[in-house]
C-alpha cells in the first residue's frame, strides 16, 4: 500500500507572532541622542519644566501637566501637522473618552529639534510588529506630580488601551517618587509584564491592539514634600485609520 505524504509536512512552519511589547534599557536612546549636540538634549529634557496643567483631570489641584503635537513620519524626519485636539473613543478611555481635549502644543524648539527626531526614530525601529502603513505619530510630554496630600495618577483611566497601533513610553525623569509600576496585560486581563522604569531613556514600546496597560499611582519618597515623574509618550498609527 502506497503511503500518501502529509500535505501539512510540506507547508512552511508559521512564523511565531512577535512579543506584543519590547522593554529596553537606556542604551538605545542614549546612543541615538549621543549623536546630536548635548545642548539640544538638555533643551529637550528641560522643556518638561514648562508644561501647562492638564485641564481635563477634574481635580481642584492639577497633578498632571502636558503638551501634545502630532507629526507625519517621513523617513527619519518629522513633519509637524496643524495643531488639533486629542481624541480617544469612550471604549478605550472610560474617564476622558469621547471628548476633544485641546492640550497646549509642543514648543517649536522641541517639535523641530533633533532630540525628538532621534527618539521617535529609535522607537519606530523597535516596534513589536510590522511598521507597514505607520505614517503618523502623536507625541505627549507629560509630567505627573505627587505630594504628601495627594498622590499622582499617571493612568487615571485604569487598565486600558489607547486606541493606536503602537505606543512608546519613555522615562525622562523620575525624581523623589515611589510607585509608578507599569503593567501590561493580555486581552484576557492576565498580567504579562511588570516593570518599574527607573533610568532616564528606559522605554517600553507596546502593540496597543494586543495588550492592555496601566501604571500605578506615584507618591513622594520618604522625607520629601513633592515628587515628579516625566514621561514622553509616542502614539504610532496610520493616518488612514485615525
Amino acid at each position: 500500500m502506497t503511503s500518501v505524504p502529509s500535505l501539512a509536512a510540506d507547508r512552511p512552519a508559521a512564523s511565531p507572532e512577535p512579543q506584543p511589547f519590547a522593554h529596553f534599557g537606556p542604551d538605545p536612546l542614549a546612543t541615538a541622542l549621543g549623536r546630536i549636540p548635548a545642548a539640544s538634549v538638555e533643551e529637550f529634557t528641560a522643556s518638561w519644566d514648562d508644561l501647562p496643567p492638564d485641564a481635563y483631570l477634574g481635580t481642584d489641584t492639577p497633578y498632571r501637566f502636558r503638551r501634545y503635537s502630532s507629526f507625519r513620519l517621513h523617513g527619519d524626519g518629522l513633519e509637524r501637522l496643524p495643531h488639533a485636539a486629542f481624541f480617544q473613543d469612550k471604549a478605550v478611555n472610560k474617564v476622558n473618552g469621547g471628548v476633544d481635549r485641546l492640550f497646549a502644543p509642543m514648543t517649536d524648539a522641541v517639535a523641530n529639534g533633533a532630540a525628538l527626531r532621534a527618539v521617535v526614530r529609535t522607537l519606530r525601529e523597535r516596534l513589536p510588529g510590522p511598521a507597514d502603513g505607520i505614517d503618523t505619530c502623536g507625541v505627549h510630554q507629560i509630567r505627573v506630580t505627587a505630594t504628601a496630600d495627594a498622590e499622582g495618577r499617571p493612568a487615571p483611566e485604569g487598565v486600558h488601551q489607547d486606541g493606536h497601533a503602537y505606543v512608546g513610553q519613555v522615562l525622562i525623569r523620575r525624581q523623589d517618587v515611589e510607585g509608578a509600576e507599569s503593567c501590561l496585560y493580555d486581552l484576557q486581563g492576565q498580567a504579562v509584564h511588570r516593570a518599574l522604569l527607573t533610568e532616564p531613556w528606559e522605554a517600553i514600546v507596546l502593540d496597543d491592539r494586543r495588550v492592555l496597560h496601566d501604571v500605578s499611582a506615584i507618591r513622594p519618597a520618604a522625607g520629601v514634600d513633592r515628587g515628579i515623574r516625566d514621561m514622553l509618550l509616542v502614539d504610532f498609527f496610520s493616518a488612514a485609520t485615525a
